[in-house]
């Protein structure tokens, strides 16, 4: 009796109690993740990964198919997001599935973006996101329309 019980507590602090994180991040990947209403087919692509002692993992990315209001874009709306540094934790809890193993590689315009966010994170004036990948479209999208881009 006494190991049929050991044996349920063994199982269930396995299935219930474990972190579920079989996620393996490499550059180029194509992810789909949890997104906003109407931007079902928005997918993430991996641009980077470092590690940093008091950020840990931190995974570079960029968002496409999006449907961000911007007023200044010609046509009312922008369709990516050219650079987001996040947490692996963060990244961990918006992914949903693999579409693509071995994406397109970084662009330049997805590295002058990490280019911009690395000297600046060297200075101690940029960090990264700890929240997961909708939310920080929706704060970057409520920091365009409001004109407080120091959210």
């Amino acid at each position: 009796m006494i190991k049929l019980y050991i044996l349920i507590v063994t199982a269930f602090l396995f299935f219930f109690g474990c972190k579920k994180n079989n996620m393996e991040y490499s550059v180029g990947q194509e992810w789909k993740y949890k997104t906003r209403p109407a931007e079902e087919n928005s997918t993430i692509k991996i641009l980077k990964i470092e590690e940093y002692p008091k950020t840990g993992k931190v995974i570079h990315i960029s968002v496409n198919g999006l449907r961000m209001k911007n007023p200044g874009s010609p046509e009312g709306f922008a369709k990516s997001l050219s650079h987001i540094p996040i947490s692996e934790e963060a990244l961990d809890k918006s992914v949903t599935k693999l579409k693509n193993e071995n994406g397109k590689m970084p662009d330049s315009t997805e590295m002058d973006g990490y280019s911009y966010w690395k000297k600046e994170f060297d200075k101690g004036n940029a960090g990264i996101f700890t929240i997961p990948v909708s939310e920080i479209v929706i704060s970057i999208e409520e920091a365009i329309l409001t004109g407080n881009v120091d959210q």
